[in-house]
């Protein structure tokens, strides 16, 4: 064998051995950041969630348990932001009308948890609620008042948030599908509330 087809099957033996490589490492070429990495993860693997308190608008406690039975769809906010808690807001109410109405309450319901307990006490969440017509049955808008247990619920949802030097944040965004079992199913892009509101619609 001349040196040149040597070195012709060595190239196409280390590409393969990386191709194979690569398919391993991003779960058949579908993980290619962190990000995608725990949509898919979160697909094979739906995730329990952790025992948390939560305060509404209204003073009421609760907890994820009571959604049991109810497909839940989840998103993390703070009142004090003027962008992109906004547009949750928005996409929130879009998917909450996207919804075959006898089902609003019954099987699917809807919750903003406020990572800023701090700042969101029950009035500020019931004004950043009417002003997306959150009326508290079908849509909740909470906080968790335990910093630990906050830290622990961020954590199972895989929510990073950054203070900045404005005293406001930095933070990931994404809709969550709480299954009837507790268990996180999924997760989509905020731009993608038809799509999500369909998967929820086939699921009731």
């Amino acid at each position: 064998m001349s040196p040149v087809s040597r070195s012709i099957i060595m190239t196409g033996l280390v590409t393969l051995l990386g191709t194979w490589g690569f398919w391993l490492g991003t779960d058949g070429f579908t993980a290619f950041t962190a990000e995608t990495a725990r949509r898919v993860e979160i697909l094979k693997s739906p995730r329990p969630l952790p025992p948390v308190q939560l305060v509404d608008q209204d003073g009421h406690s609760f907890s994820l348990r009571d959604y049991e039975g109810k497909l839940l769809a989840v998103d993390f906010i703070y009142t004090r932001c003027t962008t992109l808690c906004q547009s949750m807001g928005m996409i929130f109410k879009q998917i909450r009308d996207l919804i075959p109405e006898e089902s609003l309450g019954r099987d699917f319901m809807l919750l903003s948890i406020s990572f800023d307990p701090d700042h969101d006490d029950s009035a500020g969440l019931k004004r950043y609620g009417k002003a997306y017509d959150a009326d508290g049955r079908v849509w909740r808008i909470a906080r968790v008042p335990d910093k630990a247990q906050l830290e622990s619920l961020l954590d199972a949802f895989g929510i990073v948030v950054i203070p900045d030097e404005l005293g406001e944040y930095e933070h990931n965004a994404a809709l969550h599908l709480i299954g009837r079992d507790g268990r996180l199913r999924l997760i989509s892009d905020i731009d993608k509330a038809v799509p999500f509101a369909e998967q929820v619609t086939a699921l009731l």
